[in-house]
């Protein structure tokens, strides 16, 4: 049944009422290049307390503060020489910085932190937004806190369906994870949380990282919950010569490459036929929901190479099982 509130971003004037509900303090679900956005205007704090309520996410959980261009980052955060390396090389992109935050942002948005999270997304219906709004825009993952994130958005129907004052539709989401967020508020650039854009390429341009996504506590940036990005459906990662299923299971296979015995699993939902990490990467969340949507008794994942956009897969796995491989992902130098 089709959703009165998705509107294809090609609608004539969509953009324009969408900004127009982002300046009256409205919520509108918008497309980017990682997943969906739940955005509201950045500098409005009653319009940011709602995007919190809609999802029902902690007030500790800071949020990433979307902008169109490097000149509106500069209003919002106070950015050092390496961060005008990482600006040139992958802006628009899924990199989003860490920097010490000006008072034009409202603490609400930063949790009360004294540093801010902007990135200027690559998809062309949320630059448009922005710049239509005429305001940066404050945006999480469109979907209910901790749950598996939307990369298409019927997906943001599903789970927050009349909360949202408006969903623009711009088609599946082409890299299906968040963005890396990298902090640039200490001596040494931090990895607060795997995502779309390597590590590796992080290091070829900045020489030394230091890798903190592992620490747990108060988050520092969005995507640092131990229990994240999770399905209703149980969830265990498991290596193929672990696998115990029982006869009665109905049991779905979320794999890498296809299977060797398909026949032993529900439903498989291979991420890429072809061992394309980026192919995988971009199906995660879209195999996530379909499997959840099978009302199995489990889901069984197996682990990928961490290595690459691995890692960030590897991470989103982790957050999201009920039980898995010990420990968390770490730097693959």
């Amino acid at each position: 049944m089709a959703n009165s509130r998705i509107i294809p971003v090609s609608d004539g004037n969509a953009i324009e009422a969408a900004a127009r509900i982002i300046q009256n303090g409205g919520l509108v679900a918008f497309p980017t290049e990682t997943v969906y956005g739940l955005g509201a205007d950045a500098e409005n704090p009653i319009a940011v307390a709602r995007i919190f309520e809609v999802k029902a996410r902690p007030r500790i959980d800071p949020l990433i503060v979307h902008v169109a261009d490097r000149d509106m980052a500069e209003y919002y955060g106070v950015f050092p020489q390496k961060a005008h390396l990482l600006m040139e090389k992958f802006w628009p992109g899924p990199l989003t910085l860490v920097v010490s935050k000006k008072e034009t942002i409202p603490a609400i948005v930063t949790a009360g932190l004294d540093t801010v999270a902007i990135r200027i997304p690559a998809h062309p219906a949320a630059l448009d937004l922005i710049r239509a709004s005429g305001c940066a825009i404050a945006a999480p993952s469109a979907n209910l806190f901790g749950c598996v994130s939307p990369t298409e958005a019927q997906h943001v129907a599903e789970q927050l369906s009349d909360k949202v004052d408006w969903i623009l539709d711009g088609g599946p989401c082409t890299i299906g994870l968040e963005s890396t967020i990298l902090s640039l508020s200490g001596d040494t650039p931090s990895i607060m949380r795997p995502g779309g854009t390597s590590i590796e390429k992080l290091s070829a341009l900045l020489g030394s990282i230091d890798i903190t996504s592992g620490v747990y506590g108060l988050p520092k940036v969005p995507g640092q919950m131990e229990r994240h990005y999770a399905t209703h459906t149980p969830m265990d990662i498991i290596e193929e010569d672990r696998e115990e299923i029982k006869p009665t299971e109905r049991v779905g296979l979320l794999c890498f490459s296809p299977p060797g015995f398909p026949q032993k699993y529900e439903v498989v939902e291979t991420l890429s036929n072809s061992g394309n990490m980026r192919e995988a990467a971009a199906n995660l969340f879209r195999s996530l929901h379909r499997l959840d949507r099978m009302k199995l008794d489990r889901i069984i994942a197996r682990p990928v190479p961490e290595e690459g956009l691995g890692i960030a897969i590897m991470d989103r796995l982790r957050r999201c099982s009920t039980r898995g491989l010990s420990g968390r992902w770490k730097n693959s130098e």
